[in-house]
Formats: C-alpha cells, structure tokens, sequence
C-alpha cells in the first residue's frame, strides 16, 4: 500500500525515481517520569502511505510514543523525523502534516456537526470559501450531511467519530494518529471505521494506530510493532509475526471428561483440565494430520462431537511476546 515513488529531473534531462520520506523515523527514543523508564531507546520506521499497528498492554508506552510524535510532549533523548521534519528542530512542520484523533471524540456536543467542523477550519485559518467548500466535502464523504444542522449530542458513537475523524483531515494531514479509534463502538460502526481508514490509505495517506482489538490490527496494518516495558519486543506484519509461533492447535469436543481423558491417552496427548469436555491437541489441521487423529481416536471408539482447527492468530502472539492476555491489555493512562 505504499505511495508510488516520484519522478524527479536530473541536470542532464534524464529522471530518477525519488521515493518519498518515511512518515516516521525514531531512532533510540527514550522517556521516562519521576525516574521511571516509559520509552528505552526505541528504534521505528513507519513508512509513507501504509498502516502501522502499535500493540502494548497497558502502560507499555503507547501513548506516551504518541504524544511525543504529535508534538504534544518532549523525549528525554532520542532523534525524530515525522514526515522529513525534524521533530524537536521543526514542530511547527510535523503539526502541519499530522493529524490526530484521540481515543475519545473531541467533538463538541453543544455545537452541530457542521459547527464543529467549521470552528477546526476556522482554527486552521482556511479560506472562507474553501473551507466552507471543504466542510460540505467531508459531510458528505462521512455520510453526515443528513445530520450536520443537528446537535452531535444527538450523534450515535459511530458517528461522532466520523466527525472526530472528518475534523482532522480538514488539514489534508500525511499522517494521522490513530488512538483507540474504535473503541466503544458496536461491530458495524467498528467495520465502518476500518473501510474509512482503508480510503484514506489508498488515498496516500499513512496511519499510525494504536488498539486493543487485535483482529483489528490484523485485517488493517501492514506492520505491526509490539511494545513492552518500553521496548519493541517484536515487528513486522501480521503474517510473519504469526509465523513465529509454533503451529495452531485443533480442539476436540467429546461427550464428557472422561472421554476427553480417554482421547488424550489414544493420542498421547494431555490435557490441563481434566474436568473439561474439550482437548486441545497440537495440529496444524491439515487434512493428513486430521485423518491420522480420526484415526486413532476411532481405533480407541472414541467419536468426538465436533472439532475446530485454531490457528495461531496475533492474540496468541501478544501473549507469547509480553506474557499479557489481551483482555488485561486494555486502554493506557
């Protein structure tokens, strides 16, 4: 999903191929508070026009690296560059190319849909005639034109953070800081948030985000950076962090614990509940593998009530990497 790369005249009439700059470059970015090591010399490159995931539990840093990318807190040491600006050199340059939409809308509920977009513009000191043209745009690309004369206290939580997310771009930003961007949201509003971001990706734009819903990172980012105890302990995409761990496991469903302790003696197996109706056994589910399970579970006369193969997805991977399940790794402070 990169941008293409720009042409670019030489002396002699001829053209090379320029690639644009990397939208973020850190190199050993630290932070700490009251003698606390938040940030310990982390190294990221997050390139243009692509999706890049952060994953932690809770109090890894995320926000902390957020806050300090949007200009909004000051690294203790450490190089930056957002979008070719140097970050503690050049602020004002990163504010002009990024754009941030924090966990929670920053909507005014007081004011219309409309208003509120209208104040951002006003604060971005826009032509009058452009930003009004540019506010009526983004209504209606987020499907709030029927709603923009209404309160956003009226708003569902869908479409507050529509607006939340239609107020930042009326900067036209090459990056956008994503902070929990769909939490609280009910499963078609969440799927609606992942098809705008995918738009904005297409359009060039790169996404920096940061979740506690792991399938979310796995359908949209193309790299994915998990940070613990202020370090990256592991990066690269979905794919190939999933690949690290060993293959999946198939769970077997039987009629009663007995069973299952009769099925884990027919495949050698063992099982940590012994009170359960259910075996997990180590498979990658192939059809091979599964035809000699069915096998020796039918030379045992054991018929199992059904089974499903489990694949390693990134939920497994955040726990091998940082010990955490990620119900515990919820929203940073």
């Amino acid at each position: 999903m990169s941008m293409p790369a720009l042409p670019s005249e030489l002396e002699n009439g001829a053209t090379k191929t320029v690639s644009p700059p990397a939208a973020i470059i850190a190199d050993g970015l630290y932070k700490s508070f009251d003698g606390n090591v938040v940030l310990d010399g982390v190294d990221l490159t997050v390139a243009p026009g692509t999706v890049f995931a952060l994953l932690g539990p809770n109090g890894a840093g995320k926000t902390t690296m957020v806050n300090i990318f949007a200009t909004l807190l000051e690294a203790d040491a450490g190089q930056v560059r957002i979008a070719g600006h140097d970050l503690a050199r050049d602020p004002e340059g990163v504010r002009s190319a990024i754009g941030v939409t924090g966990q929670f809308s920053a909507v005014d509920d007081l004011l219309t849909g409309e208003e509120n977009l209208r104040l951002i513009s006003d604060l971005r000191h826009l032509d009058r005639d452009h930003g009004r043209r540019r506010v009526n745009e983004l209504l209606e690309h987020f499907e709030l034109s029927d709603a923009a004369r209404r309160p956003v206290s009226t708003y569902s939580g869908g479409m507050k953070r529509r607006l939340d997310l239609a107020m930042t771009l009326l900067g036209d930003p090459q990056l956008i800081f994503l902070d929990e961007p769909t939490t609280g949201l009910d499963p078609r509003s969440r799927r609606g948030m992942w098809d705008v971001i995918g738009e904005l990706v297409s359009a060039g734009v790169t996404i920096f985000l940061t979740t506690q819903y792991l399938e979310e990172a796995d359908r949209l980012a193309d790299r994915v950076a998990v940070l613990d105890h202020g370090r990256i302990v592991a990066e690269g995409s979905p794919d190939e962090l999933k690949r690290r761990l060993p293959g999946g496991h198939i769970s077997l469903h039987v009629a009663d614990p007995q069973t299952t302790l009769s099925a884990a003696d027919a495949l050698g197996s063992e099982t940590d509940n012994p009170e359960s109706a259910t075996l997990q056994v180590p498979g990658d589910g192939s059809p091979a593998s599964l035809r000699v399970l069915l096998d020796r579970l039918g030379a045992a006369g054991i018929e199992p009530d059904r089974l499903s193969i489990h694949d390693a997805d990134l939920d497994d991977v955040f726990l091998a990497l940082t010990g955490h399940p990620t119900s515990e790794a919820e929203t940073e402070t």
